[in-house]
């Protein structure tokens, strides 16, 4: 074999090596470290912008409601049209990650990673920081979204009817069934985003798939349920205090447990040999 056939075989070689790698889907250490390092840029982000971010996607939350509501007042009342009313819940969602919105749920991944990093005090305080800000805005904005849908005529009488039927479901359960719904509601959110990074041009499906989950199975999200319960508090359904008892106390520590615990933990647990083995630190 000759010089340049040698060249010729070492190119195709590191071509092939190349293709392999672009096609191959990425490990769970390169899905850490994408998410790490989008959860460094958020920790860094100012108050104001955070609040602007957080109150754009619970007001664009709003569609989880609006979007359900709609489609319940056209179809007939059959157990298939709930299928198609679930579709309808992910709206919101679709909208608010895409657009890149601070939206609670998914910052129990992102901020966490840099978190389990670096166990400081300093960068506890910066979740703590981004965790209030976050979580105060999206609240703020289900409030005024559900003001307005509950005390405007925007929408027709059947629309509003279907709008405070689907909202009882979010308040009908006792607060410990309510905290385990919201584990499991917390844990596919934050599952959607650990997977994210590597769905490419699927995103939309993936998004569309995980959140229509948690409304098909009848599970609690913090930011979509406080629309739904603050619907029922202004129409006067419901007071103050069965919100924060009924709804927003279970469903918001159940979120944190599945989003932290049961997706933050344990896959930085199947990477964290091979980051301190890259010498990055964890303490």
């Amino acid at each position: 074999m000759t010089d340049q056939d040698r060249s010729d075989a070492a190119a195709k070689h590191r071509d092939t090596e190349e293709e392999v790698q672009e096609a191959h889907r990425p490990d769970a250490l390169l899905l850490h470290e994408i998410i790490r390092a989008e959860g460094e840029d958020e920790l860094r982000r100012t108050a104001v912008a955070l609040t602007l971010s957080a109150f754009a996607a619970g007001l664009t939350m709003g569609f989880s409601l609006i979007v359900p509501g709609v489609l319940k007042s056209h179809l007939p009342d059959a157990p298939w049209a709930e299928l198609v009313t679930s579709v309808g819940y992910s709206i919101g969602f679709l909208i608010v990650v895409l657009g890149r919105q601070q939206l609670f749920t998914e910052n129990t991944v992102t901020p966490i990673l840099p978190l389990l990093h670096q166990r400081t005090w300093l960068n506890l305080s910066r979740v703590a920081r981004l965790w209030g800000i976050v979580l105060g805005a999206n609240i703020v904005a289900t409030f005024a979204i559900a003001y307005a849908l509950a005390e405007t005529d925007a929408f027709k009488p059947e629309v509003r009817a279907a709008f405070a039927e689907i909202s009882h479901h979010a308040v009908e359960g006792p607060f410990l069934t309510t905290l385990i719904k919201a584990v499991f509601a917390g844990w596919l959110i934050a599952l959607m985003v650990w997977i994210l990074p590597a769905t490419g041009s699927a995103a939309p499906f993936i998004i569309l798939l995980m959140t229509s989950l948690v409304s098909m199975c009848g599970l609690t999200h913090i930011v979509a349920g406080s629309i739904n319960a603050f619907y029922l508090v202004v129409t006067g359904a419901i007071g103050p205090a069965e919100y924060v008892w009924r709804f927003f106390l279970p469903t918001l520590i159940g979120n944190v447990l599945g989003g932290v615990t049961l997706v933050s933990v344990l896959n930085y647990g199947q990477v964290a040999p091979e980051v301190e083995e890259r010498g990055a630190p964890t303490r």
